[in-house]
């Protein structure tokens, strides 16, 4: 090695001879091996990195958990929602579609949910005996549903009662009796 001849010259000129001679030679030999051998592990070495939103450092990159690693849906899912402010319109999802485990069965077979906007949910009952029965019962489910999907999701719940059948077929619409005059 090119460093080595130069220890060795260097010990010459020194003045050393023989055994001295060799002893240096030996000497400059074990230094520049264990320089190269710590050259090597610090090469081997992983660099320490940073998990994101842990704040704990990992020094290999082995089994653990990682970013890179599959995520579950639900969870990658969450985290699109968050970022791109969808999750007031899928809490509001959550309550028109989970409305039998919300609010039970026996209520749920006798209404269904219309609406919900701007924390008011608006239902419509099947009889007008039932939209009662709901209106007393408005305390009950507003507590039931804050429990299940959050405090400030519902705030009010409107009842309305069964609606008549509709004559109307398509959007457009002429005033009048309709189809009421030509049942005489």
């Amino acid at each position: 090695m090119p460093g080595e001849q130069g220890d060795l010259l260097a010990g010459e000129r020194a003045g050393l001879r023989g055994a001295d001679l060799a002893r240096d030679a030996l000497r400059a030999a074990r230094e520049a091996t264990a320089r190269r051998a710590d050259e090597r592990a610090e090469e081997a070495r992983p660099k320490l990195r940073v998990v994101s939103g842990k704040g704990r450092r990992r020094r290999w990159s082995g089994s653990g958990p990682d970013d890179r690693d599959p995520q579950p849906f639900g969870r990658v899912v969450s985290r699109v929602s968050m970022d791109r402010g969808w999750s007031s319109r899928l809490t509001d999802a959550t309550v028109l579609g989970r409305w039998p485990q919300l609010v039970g069965p026996d209520v749920a077979d006798h209404c269904i949910p219309v609406s919900l906007r701007d924390g008011e949910l608006t239902l419509q009952a099947e009889s007008t005996a039932w939209a009662t029965q709901l209106r007393t019962l408005q305390r009950q489910l507003l507590t039931r549903l804050s429990a299940a999907v959050g405090p400030d999701v519902v705030r009010r719940i409107r009842v309305v009662g069964p609606s008549g059948p509709s004559w109307r077929h398509g959007p457009r619409h002429v005033r009048g009796r309709g189809p009421r005059d030509t049942y005489g």
